[in-house]
C-alpha cells in the first residue's frame, strides 16, 4: 500500500515508464517581435524571420519525420509565437498501424508557457537593471531560485512541468515540442542527465533560435543531434549566452 502525495507521484511515474525507443524533438518558436526588441515575456507574433523558420520547420517535419513516423505528436504552449511556428505543419488524415490518424494534430499546454516575468513582463534586461538594480542583482546571484516579483522562478516552472514529464515518459510515439527557451532548458536538462549533472546548470543551457534538437533517450543516457534549419542569422534577441556574463534571458 502507498500513502502520501510524494510516494503516489513516484508510483505513478514508475508505472508510466517503458523501454520503447522514441525521438523527442525540441525547438524554440521562430523569432518573435519581442525577441527583435529584446523584451522578455509577452504574447507577441512572429517576425518575418520567425515565419521563415516556421516554413523551414514544416518542410523538415514533412520530409524527415512524418514520412517515417506519421504518429509523431505536436505539442506547443498556448502562446501565439509557438502556435504560429507550428501552423504550417500538415494535419492530414492517414492510416497508421491500421487505424485512421490525424498527423501532427497540435496539443496546446499551459504548462509549456514561458516563465512568467511578473511585473517585469515586456521589459528588456537593461530596463530591469535600471528600474530595480537590486532585483537584477538577486537574479544574477541565483538564477535557479530567483522568482520574478508576482511571477515565477525556474523552480516553480520545474514543478509545473511535472505533468509534461509524466506524459513524455508515457508516450510511445515521437514528440515534437515547440516551446520557449526557459521551458526547453528544463526539459533538455531532464532528458540529458548524462550531460546536465545538476539542476543549477539548467538555466544556463543554450537553446538557440532556428535550431531543432533531436533527442534519443536510451538505457544509459540520451543522445542529442542539433540541426540548424535556416541559415539566415536572426538579429540579437537579447537571449544569447555571453561567455562571462549572466545571459540576458529567462
Amino acid at each position: 500500500k502507498i500513502f502520501g502525495y510524494l510516494p503516489g507521484r513516484i508510483a505513478s511515474f514508475v508505472m508510466n515508464l517503458h523501454t520503447a525507443p522514441k525521438t523527442i524533438y525540441l525547438t524554440r518558436h521562430g523569432q518573435s517581435e519581442y525577441n527583435l526588441s529584446q523584451k522578455i515575456g509577452g504574447d507577441s507574433a512572429l517576425t518575418q524571420h520567425g515565419r521563415d523558420y516556421a516554413l523551414a520547420l514544416a518542410n523538415y517535419v514533412h520530409s524527415n519525420i512524418l514520412n517515417n513516423k506519421p504518429r509523431t505528436r505536436l505539442w506547443t504552449s498556448t502562446l501565439k509565437r509557438t502556435i504560429e511556428t507550428g501552423m504550417h505543419i500538415r494535419n492530414e488524415e492517414v492510416v497508421a498501424d491500421g487505424q485512421k490518424w490525424i498527423t501532427m494534430r497540435p496539443r496546446r499546454w499551459h504548462a509549456l508557457d514561458e516563465i512568467h516575468a511578473g511585473i517585469f513582463d515586456g521589459k528588456t534586461y537593461q530596463e530591469i537593471e535600471e528600474i530595480d538594480p537590486e532585483e537584477f542583482k538577486m537574479r544574477k546571484q541565483d538564477k535557479l531560485g530567483y522568482r520574478y516579483p508576482r511571477g515565477e522562478s525556474y523552480l516553480d516552472v520545474m514543478q509545473r512541468l511535472d505533468t509534461i514529464i509524466h506524459e513524455l515518459e508515457r508516450q510511445r510515439d515521437p514528440v515534437l515540442i515547440i516551446g520557449h527557451q526557459g521551458i526547453l532548458r528544463i526539459i533538455y536538462g531532464y532528458l540529458m542527465w548524462n550531460e546536465i549533472e545538476t539542476r543549477e546548470q539548467c538555466p544556463h543551457v543554450s537553446i538557440p533560435l532556428n535550431t531543432l534538437k533531436c533527442l534519443r533517450p536510451h538505457a544509459y543516457g540520451c543522445d542529442c543531434e542539433s540541426l540548424c534549419l535556416i541559415n539566415q542569422k536572426p538579429t540579437d534577441d537579447g537571449q544569447t549566452e555571453p561567455v562571462n556574463l549572466d545571459p540576458p534571458s529567462h
